[in-house]
């Protein structure tokens, strides 16, 4: 019941009318969501990433919600569930990539500035989503090259600790 009444939030707000690697965002974030099925995640984390453009993103400016509007997403996705949403949409990518694998690196908010150490939880779903994100940009792009995986690979590798099985699996398929 959540799922489909996120994938009915997600239609009423546009997201099939939103450019998006690939075709347009609705299809990209149910991609997103199915693959993290197929490697096995929980049920938050599908939901996280068959949401996670809510807030925008580091990579994609185009927001479907305020952050002013967490408590609504929340209410329908689940509070862990929008919490991992959040994590990811808050990602200040150059500044917290590096630190990701490390229990000791600093993850930075691009909304508020906040420099912390997030919990090991946060880190393996962050990473597991952003893996499941960029395998899909691989996917519908055409114009993906071996210079692109290499660099692909050096940004996943370190983070190989924080992967599913599944997930590690294709990331040596893809960029390996």
């Amino acid at each position: 019941m959540v799922t489909a009444d996120a994938v009915t939030l997600l239609r009423d707000l546009g997201a099939e009318d939103i450019a998006h690697s690939g075709g347009n965002l609705f299809d990209h974030l149910v991609r997103v969501h199915d693959r993290l099925a197929e490697w096995g995640a929980d049920r938050t984390l599908r939901l996280a990433g068959l949401c996670h453009a809510f807030y925008g993103t580091d990579g994609f400016a185009v927001a479907l919600y305020g952050l002013e509007r967490r408590a609504e997403l929340a209410a329908l996705i689940g509070a862990e569930a929008e919490e991992l949403v959040y994590f990811y949409a808050s990602c200040d990518r150059r500044a917290s990539y590096p630190g990701l694998p490390d229990e000791q690196g600093e993850f930075v908010d691009r909304f508020s500035g906040v420099r912390y150490r997030p919990e090991l939880r946060l880190r393996r779903a962050f990473a597991e989503l952003t893996v499941a994100n960029e395998l899909d940009f691989v996917a519908v792009n055409p114009l993906f090259d071996e210079i692109e995986a290499e660099g692909y690979y050096a940004l996943f590798a370190p983070w190989l600790p924080l992967l599913s099985p599944a997930a590690c699996g294709e990331v040596e398929r893809a960029y390996g």
